[in-house]
């Protein structure tokens, strides 16, 4: 997800390291942070791969800063991962809304659409937290105060994802004015 992250948000405009990892950790960092250890490797790596470039430019004080930028390869990828992410990307939600987050970037409504009906479908699939004799537990029958808890925010968080989705899907569908 990391490069997932790094190729979206340089879709959007060059930006240099710290930027990068300011806007990185805004998007998932309260969740999953992004170290310096996982962030230069990962961007050396694309700009090996040819999907970003650099330049170096003055930085505010004396130390000057690297400028990162998509290549039309980057973009490329970028528009690859977007339209078929990885069913961890799907099912998982911090992945899912870094998918979302980008999924902009794909210029085509239908394969916009695509992906939010593989999370839908995902969604309206009977699942919980916990089961037993191989049944999903429902809130109601944990018997536990704080299972029930968490149980009843997923299923509220579910619908009110549920609903959006269903709405984007059919705002995606109609021919733009």
């Amino acid at each position: 997800m990391l490069e997932l992250s790094i190729l979206g948000f340089l879709a959007e405009e060059p930006l240099h390291g710290y930027e990068l990892k300011e806007r990185i950790k805004a998007l998932s960092g309260h969740v999953r942070p992004v170290s310096d250890g996982a962030l230069y490797p990962a961007i050396t790596r694309l700009v090996a791969a040819g999907k970003l470039d650099q330049r170096t430019e003055d930085g505010a004080s004396a130390a000057p800063r690297r400028v990162l930028s998509l290549t039309e390869k980057g973009r490329s990828e970028l528009l690859d991962r977007l339209r078929t992410p990885k069913q961890a990307e799907i099912t998982d939600h911090v992945r899912f809304n870094t998918v979302l987050a980008f999924l902009r970037h794909l210029p085509d409504p239908a394969a916009q659409a695509a992906v939010l009906r593989r999370r839908l479908d995902f969604l309206e699939a009977p699942s919980s937290f916990f089961y037993q004799d191989g049944e999903p537990v429902r809130a109601e029958e944990s018997g536990d105060l704080f299972r029930e808890g968490m149980l009843r925010v997923a299923r509220a968080t579910g619908t009110a994802e549920r609903a959006w989705l269903k709405e984007a899907i059919e705002r995606l569908a109609q021919p733009p004015s």
